[in-house]
C-alpha cells in the first residue's frame, strides 16, 4: 500500500462503503485521480494453505482464515461486500462450500462487509459489542448481524479442530476476538496484529493503545513458538514477527508520548518516526496517523490535549 495507486484505491474503498466504514475516515489523505475507477474490479484473492484444514486468504480488506473439511466450511472475517463473489470463488477452489459458520474478529467494514451475503447462508458468531456496533450502522442488513454472541469467549468443534475464540478487551476496539485453531496450530489475531506495520487503534470504538499492547503481551505467553499467525493486515506471520511488531509498537508509542508530553510538534515527531520506521509506515497507518492515534489515545484518557 506504499504506492499512489494503492492509496487511491483505499480512498475509493472508503467512499464506496460509506457509513459502514466510518472507522476509516481520514486514513487515506490523497484524492482519487479517477473517481469512476472500481477498486474491486481487478481485485484477486490469493489462497495459501497454512496447516491442517486452515487456509489463509488475502484480497481487498482484512485477511481471512478458512477451514474446509468434513463438517463444511468456516470462515474468519469476510472483507468488503463487493468481495463476496470472489471470496466464494476462492473457497470453491479449496473444495469448500457456502460457509456454515462466519466468525468476526471485530466490527469494521473491511472485515464484516460481506456479512449480509454470507450470513444469509450461515451463522455469524462474534463478541456482543460487534453486534451492538453493527446495529448502530444505518440500515444495516439483518442478515449481516451476529446471531450468536459471547462476552469472554466461546469454543467450537468443527472439521476436527478445537477452535478457541477469545475476547481481547479494549484493544483495537472494544469487541475484538482472536481465533485459535488448536490442532492446526494457527491463530487469527484480527487487527490486533498488523504484521510489521503500525496498527490502527480505533479509540472511538473503545480501543486503547495500552490495551492492545497488554492484550498481545498476555497472549504471547500462551502461544507456542512454532504457531502460524494470521494478521488482520499484512503477510502470514510467526511468533517472531509478532514479538518484533509488539516491540516496535511499544517503543514508538512510548517515544511519541514522551515527546508530546515535552511539547514537541506532532509533525516533527511524525517526520522522525517516518525516518526511522519508513517500512512500518508503508500501510494506511502512516507515521503521521500513528502519532494522531497516540494523541487521540492520550486525549481519551484525559492525559494531554497536545496538538
Amino acid at each position: 500500500m506504499a504506492n499512489r495507486t494503492t492509496t487511491v484505491k483505499f480512498c475509493l474503498l472508503v467512499a464506496t462503503l460509506g457509513s459502514s466504514l466510518t472507522w476509516a475516515q481520514g486514513l487515506a489523505e490523497e484524492p482519487a485521480e479517477d473517481p469512476a475507477e472500481d477498486p474491486f474490479a481487478a481485485a484477486e484473492v490469493k489462497t495459501t494453505h497454512v496447516s491442517g484444514s486452515v487456509h489463509f486468504l488475502e484480497g481487498v480488506g482484512g485477511n481471512l482464515a478458512v477451514s474446509v473439511g468434513p463438517d463444511g466450511t468456516l470462515i474468519v472475517d469476510d472483507q468488503f461486500a463487493q468481495m463476496a463473489p470472489k471470496l466464494m470463488a476462492a473457497i470453491d477452489t479449496l473444495g469448500g462450500e457456502q460457509p456454515k459458520i462466519i466468525l468476526n474478529t471485530h466490527w469494521h467494514g473491511d472485515h464484516t462487509g460481506a456479512n449480509p451475503n454470507f450470513g444469509s447462508h450461515g451463522t455469524i458468531i462474534a463478541h456482543h459489542n460487534v453486534r451492538i456496533r453493527l446495529l448502530a450502522q444505518p440500515n444495516y442488513p439483518r442478515s449481516g448481524l451476529p446471531l450468536v454472541t459471547y462476552d469472554d469467549g466461546i469454543r467450537l468443534h468443527f472439521n476436527d479442530e478445537d477452535i478457541h475464540v477469545q475476547h481481547l478487551p479494549k484493544g483495537h476496539t472494544d469487541g475484538d476476538s482472536v481465533i485459535w485453531f488448536k490442532q492446526a496450530n494457527v491463530i487469527h489475531l484480527g487487527d490486533h496484529f498488523f504484521n510489521q506495520r503500525f496498527p490502527y487503534v480505533d479509540i472511538a470504538s473503545g480501543g486503547s493503545v495500552d490495551g492492545l499492547i497488554n492484550n498481545l503481551e498476555g497472549l504471547l505467553d500462551t502461544l507456542p513458538d512454532d504457531i502460524h499467525i494470521i494478521p488482520g493486515h499484512g503477510p502470514l506471520g510467526t511468533k517472531a514477527h509478532l514479538i518484533k511488531t509488539l516491540t516496535t509498537v511499544k517503543d514508538t508509542a512510548a517515544d511519541i508520548r514522551a515527546r508530546l508530553g515535552a511539547g514537541d510538534n506532532a509533525a516533527d515527531i511524525a517526520e522522525d518516526i517516518n525516518r526511522g520506521f519508513a517500512d512500518w509506515a508503508s500501510g494506511f497507518v502512516t507515521a503521521q496517523r500513528w502519532v494522531q492515534i497516540i494523541q487521540a489515545d492520550l486525549q481519551a484518557a484525559g492525559t494531554t490535549d497536545h496538538e
